[in-house]
């Protein structure tokens, strides 16, 4: 099925242009941590809160097992008194009232800060996506792209939120536990050391492979998004060609594959975590060995062991918490890692200053334009020289795979000759401001892509600021406004997904009437009749005549009444213009044209013989 084929194909081009290694360097990692950092500078307040939270919540956690332990010494020396008891008592839940109070601003400044950096990031993902070429949507999948602003987002909002705060809590309660048990013990504490080091090694070692698994995971998933993201938009050539259970497959498959990078994922885990938690125990069972041979022999007492055994815990607790916050920093770099890639991708725009022409008249001109699609050793356009004067209609046929849309596609700068010069009004527009350049401009394509919302909104997505009476003026234009006030909210009429619930004969005009709010001086239309019936058509065609007036357009038609209208007619084959005329003289002349009429490619010809 095409839909399966073409997402193979595009995640196989994904994978070309994104080859870096998931584990990176340690100057990338760090470069990675900046970048993020960065998005956390606008909420260093709240940041700062949070911090002095998770420094005082964590250091009264090291007071709890002294207080414990001199709660065990005051009872068997107490000999009947409770007086010292319930003092130690109260400042122990002091201790827990002040720890809930800071915990509390902790946990709320790192919301605020996750929150925040989230939104922030996802804005500034989109913001680069939208203004990325288009030759880069041509090459990814959209679900690949959408999961980075959603999965891999929420995988960063994790790690701002939690799992930063949890390092510095954690490091501040190994390095005070480790300083108490030295205090307490030299002689234990020289027991519970001795296996930081292999826990250090085991969490440096499988961290890695986690963070390398992890990213490939995220790979997968994204893939497997973009592979429903495009059957479910194509959800009716689905139905209509009996595919369900062919696309089913397909996801199926992607789902497998990701499922079972997710369990090599977690058979890392289920080994790692066991590992240091066997580690932990074996330790607190050499420090109750030990540690009792030491209260019989007078060295410690039963307080300050039960104070040791507690730091112990301490201790442990904050390593085996370290090996999990490890691997969530592995795979929140893997996710960054993938974020960043795409706020790195460098926007379209022009080299250097923009050149502005003189005036806005509409003129069209290329010169010596050749065309080949990166990565494809195929020439779609070869040596096109081409005049087009303001107001004048040019009409583009031939063959498909001609180049037809190819051209058009350079004026707006969706993609860059590879050689030669595409000029309007005279300047190259290569050198020109891009928002400049396409404000002059406006489509109305074959396939009107609409958006989700109300027409009204779909109108104003050519001028944002049009009053309620211009909208009205444009759709009336386009032969548009009777159908919309036949429905009962008229412009604030939902079109569904891309116009489900218009017509196509709707849609195109509510597509017209979008170009004429917008004004362009140069219009493009691609085959905009071309799948309408004989009603519709007459309609749109009507009103695309009252828009082409006293505009430069270019056609792209296989019909002939939009043909004939023409001031000229290009002929395109191979990439090249093979032929050049009015319609009457090119098929007086009995070349390619007339061929293609013949074959009802252009419709019937009323002089053909």
């Amino acid at each position: 099925m095409s839909t399966r084929a073409n997402a193979r194909q595009a995640a196989g081009r994904r994978r070309n242009v994104e080859p870096p290694d998931p584990t990176g360097t340690t100057k990338e990692r760090f470069g990675q941590l900046g970048s993020l950092l960065a998005f956390v500078r606008p909420y260093r307040g709240w940041m700062v809160g949070a911090l002095a939270g998770v420094v005082v919540s964590a250091a009264l956690g090291l007071v709890f097992p002294m207080i414990m332990g001199g709660l065990v010494d005051s009872a068997l020396e107490s000999a009947g008194s409770t007086g010292e008891l319930d003092r130690i008592a109260y400042l122990l839940l002091g201790v827990f009232v002040v720890q809930a109070v800071f915990n509390y601003l902790r946990i709320y400044a790192l919301d605020v800060v996750g929150e925040g950096v989230v939104a922030d990031l996802r804005r500034s993902v989109y913001d680069r996506v939208v203004r990325l070429p288009v030759p880069f949507f041509d090459q990814r999948l959209t679900g690949e792209i959408t999961a980075r602003l959603t999965s891999d987002a929420a995988v960063v909002q994790a790690t701002v939120s939690s799992s930063l705060a949890q390092v510095l809590s954690q490091t501040i309660t190994l390095i005070g536990g480790v300083t108490l048990l030295i205090v307490l013990s030299p002689v234990l504490s020289l027991s519970v050391l001795s296996f930081l080091p292999l826990v250090i090694i085991a969490a440096t070692v499988f961290g890695r492979r986690l963070r390398r698994i992890s990213t490939e995971f995220q790979d997968l998933v994204a893939e497997a998004n973009a592979l429903a993201d495009e059957s479910i938009a194509s959800i009716r050539v689905v139905k209509w060609f009996g595919a369900e259970a062919d696309v089913i497959n397909h996801y199926d498959r992607a789902i497998r594959d990701s499922y079972r990078t997710a369990l090599r994922r977690a058979r890392y885990r289920a080994v790692f975590v066991p590992l240091v938690t066997f580690v932990a125990f074996s330790t607190l069972a050499l420090v109750l060995w030990a540690g009792g041979r030491l209260v019989l022999a007078g060295d410690l007492t039963a307080g300050e062991l039960v104070s040791f055994l507690l730091y112990t815990l301490t201790v442990a607790g904050a390593i085996g918490t370290f090996t999990g916050l490890y691997s969530q920093l592995q795979e929140a770099l893997g996710a960054s890692q993938r974020i960043f890639e795409l706020i790195g991708e460098v926007p379209e725009g022009h080299a250097g200053d923009a050149v502005e022409p003189d005036q806005r008249v509409g003129s069209i001109a290329y010169d010596g334009v050749d065309f080949v699609y990166p990565g494809r050793d195929l020439r779609v356009l070869d040596g096109i020289d081409l005049e087009v004067a303001p107001g004048e209609t040019v009409a583009l046929v031939g063959p498909s795979g001609a180049g037809k849309s190819t051209l058009t596609q350079l004026l707006p700068r969706f993609a860059d000759p590879t050689h030669g010069t595409v000029s309007v009004d005279g300047v190259d527009v290569r050198l020109q401001d891009l928002e400049s350049l396409r404000a002059t401009m406006a489509a109305v394509p074959q396939e009107t892509e609409l958006f989700s919302g109300t027409i009204a909104e779909n109108l104003r997505v050519a001028r944002p600021g049009a009053t309620d009476e211009e909208l009205v003026a444009a759709a009336s234009s386009a032969n548009a406004h009777d159908f919309i006030s036949s429905f009962p909210d008229g412009y604030d009429t939902v079109v569904g997904e891309r116009g489900v619930q218009l017509s196509g004969g709707q849609r195109q005009r509510v597509a017209i009437a979008r170009a004429v709010l917008a004004d362009p001086r140069i219009l493009i239309l691609d085959e905009a009749t071309s799948s309408l019936d004989a009603e519709a058509e007459g309609l749109v065609q009507e009103a695309l005549d009252r828009l082409m007036v006293g505009r430069t357009t270019i056609v792209i038609a296989h019909r002939l009444s939009t043909v004939q209208a023409a001031d000229r007619i290009l002929v395109l084959a191979a990439g090249a213009v093979v032929e050049e005329g009015t319609h009457d003289e090119l098929v007086a002349a009995g070349g390619l044209y007339k061929e293609l009429s013949a074959r009802q490619l252009l419709g019937p010809t009323t002089d053909a013989p």
